[in-house]
């Protein structure tokens, strides 16, 4: 589930140092927002510009995010937005974290990932998008954050790739496979996430299939090495930007791990993506597999 991205993703509260800013209401003075009561909480609506974030990428006046807090804990509809203005998610928090519905955008604007979160888990109904907008997974969580119930992959021309149905995360029955042009690829009998190997049937395709050096490369999905996550010696040592290959752990700035897998050419292919909110505090764990969004992994509590 997500990308995930992520794609990213959950934010928790950007604290102030010892100073705090406070929008006026010119007609009368007073002050409008950003407000902390007398035992130092924060409380009702909070506007962070991109003056509280210096060194960053947003103009001093740029919103960076917005909602609500009570009793010092982020309550309600939040918005985080981009340095160019565009949405980047809007969050259901209840008691400082978030709960309920939850919508991420890529930067250029499109949905990116969207459904309901609860306990560090998606539940029920899940999308995951392609920065193109379209579809690229349709997942059903249960309580527990396991996938039940029919789920399907799309290919990035919004084709349908893969179809079947899982029983408490793993596939069960059968799952149907095609090729980008429609035709059908393959059928797999599944018991408990096991495949039936003898059940195994695959298909030609019976019209022709678009190479894939003919497909726009910016189409392709991509989960790229981002400029603060390095291997762990590289970490200690401040080491610049470097081409990944191979098996690699890496880790943020702040010696957690981040992608533990394999890579080529700085693009993570296989493996497991930790994302973490702004408190350092994880709050997923997404599965990739051939350089594409399978999925999350329970998160402990």
């Amino acid at each position: 589930m997500k990308k995930f991205i992520l794609i990213l993703f959950f934010t928790s509260s950007i604290g102030f140092s010892q100073s705090q800013t406070f929008e006026v209401n010119p007609a009368n003075g007073k002050d409008t927002i950003n407000k902390i009561d007398s035992d130092g909480k924060k409380q009702g609506k909070w506007i962070l510009f991109g003056r509280h974030k210096p060194g960053t990428c947003y103009a001093p006046e740029a919103k960076v995010e917005e909602g609500k807090y009570q009793d010092n804990r982020k309550a309600g509809i939040w918005v985080e937005f981009f340095c160019n203005g565009n949405m980047r998610n809007k969050l259901t928090f209840t008691n400082g974290r978030p709960d309920g519905y939850a919508i991420m955008y890529h930067e250029n604007g499109k949905i990116s990932e969207e459904g309901n979160w609860k306990n560090n888990r998606w539940v029920g109904n899940y999308k995951l998008y392609y920065d193109n907008g379209q579809v690229q997974h349709e997942f059903a969580f249960n309580t527990s954050g396991k996938r039940e119930g029919a789920q399907k992959y799309f290919y990035d021309n919004g084709q349908l790739a893969i179809e079947g149905n899982f029983a408490a995360g793993k596939e069960t029955g059968l799952i149907k496979e095609y090729y980008e042009n429609g035709d059908i690829k393959a059928e797999k009998n599944f018991a408990d996430g096991n495949v039936d190997v003898a059940s195994i049937k695959e298909y030609q395709p019976k019209k022709p299939l678009v190479a894939k050096s003919d497909v726009p490369a910016e189409n392709a999905p991509k989960v790229i090495v981002k400029p603060d996550e390095k291997p762990n010696e590289a970490v200690k040592k401040g080491a610049g930007p470097m081409v990944l290959n191979g098996q690699q752990t890496l880790y943020n700035k702040n010696k957690q791990i981040t992608k533990d897998g394999v890579f080529k050419d700085n693009r993570f292919m296989d493996g497991k993506a930790y994302i973490y909110d702004d408190n350092g505090i994880l709050t997923r764990i997404a599965v990739y597999k051939g350089g594409i969004y399978v999925g999350d992994t329970q998160v402990e509590n």
